[in-house]
């Protein structure tokens, strides 16, 4: 088969693209690399710079392609509170113009990337996709925004889509800014360098944590699956885990004491998130294969920003 892959280049897409290759499909990326990486991709995927709201670059893509996955999004919650306009723009703007670029074509699916935050705050844990939205941040509102279009445009336009709501993915070279970095890479570089892990509020705050890899598996199994147009399907570990057991598991796999320190809370972002995997485990065969703590030790060992670290 052959792929479009949009945010190939990113955290996620190019472990897919990767995937995808090893398995002797063809596949081609766009990407406009403002966060992306191009050397985390096989030599085999054909690699675009572009922008996903180029509408003639996107007709040349997707001749002959028999399935896109969509990834290419702006994804830092609290920037989206200062830019909801920009988040707009490509995360909406850019999947509707993806979407008519693929009708013009004539491509008949689409793999849509969505995020679990759009749950938001939830009485009951695990979320079930049922669970009515309640998003948090405009990046949130994006990623629903996204879905609604993706699935009503799909089914007026009779484009087969299938939406996979990540939870939070980690994994070695997952991005780590100066500002709103994710919590388990700076864990993990806090402690290497025996500094200070600075948590907010009383770490009891948990997240679906989800290897990279298993995030992979399901979005394969996605394009390879029949019978599941219009469905959405979380894509979690199952289990929800604390803030202070990262810290207190990165501690210990890195064989480091850094000093841990509780700030003034701050609200940013649910109080519990964790994904109920059942109907992707019925409809794809999805089951997570990676342990927290495993998943944990290979981020630590694989990313070479790390390994510097230990080596320094």
């Amino acid at each position: 088969m052959r792929f479009l892959i949009t945010g190939a280049a990113g955290f996620l897409g190019a472990p897919l693209a990767n995937s995808l290759i090893s398995d002797g499909h063809s596949v081609v990326g766009l990407d406009d690399l403002s966060t992306g990486d191009p050397d985390r991709l096989s030599p085999e995927v054909h690699l675009v710079r572009g922008d996903i709201n180029d509408r003639p670059k996107l007709w040349t893509l997707l001749q002959g392609v028999d399935c896109v996955y969509h990834l290419a999004a702006r994804v830092i919650v609290p920037e989206s509170v200062l830019y909801p306009r920009e988040y707009n723009l490509v995360n909406v703007g850019g999947t509707v113009t993806l979407m008519e670029a693929m009708r013009d074509v004539g491509v008949k699916r689409v793999v849509f990337i969505s995020s679990g935050s759009i749950y938001g705050n939830q009485k009951n844990q695990p979320m079930k996709e049922t669970f009515r939205p309640q998003p948090r941040s405009p990046y949130a509102v994006s990623k629903l925004a996204a879905e609604f279009y993706i699935r009503t445009i799909g089914e007026l336009w009779k484009i087969e889509t299938v939406v996979l709501r990540v939870f939070n993915a980690y994994g070695p070279e997952q991005r780590l800014p100066p500002a709103h970095a994710p919590v388990i890479p700076y864990c993990i570089k806090q402690a290497l360098d025996n500094g200070t892990i600075v948590i907010h509020g009383d770490g009891k705050q948990t997240r679906d944590y989800v290897y990279v890899d298993d995030v992979a598996d399901a979005m394969v199994r996605a394009s390879m699956t029949n019978d599941i147009n219009r469905l959405i399907m979380n894509v979690g570990s199952g289990e929800e885990t604390s803030v202070n057991e990262i810290a207190k598991i990165v501690m210990e796999i890195s064989e480091q004491k850094p000093e841990i320190v509780h700030n003034q809370h701050h609200d940013s972002g649910p109080a519990r998130m964790c994904a109920d995997i059942s109907l992707a485990h019925a409809k794809l065969g999805y089951q997570p294969k990676i342990s927290l703590k495993e998943g944990l030790l290979k981020t630590m060992l694989q990313d070479k920003r790390f390994n510097r670290n230990r080596s320094s």
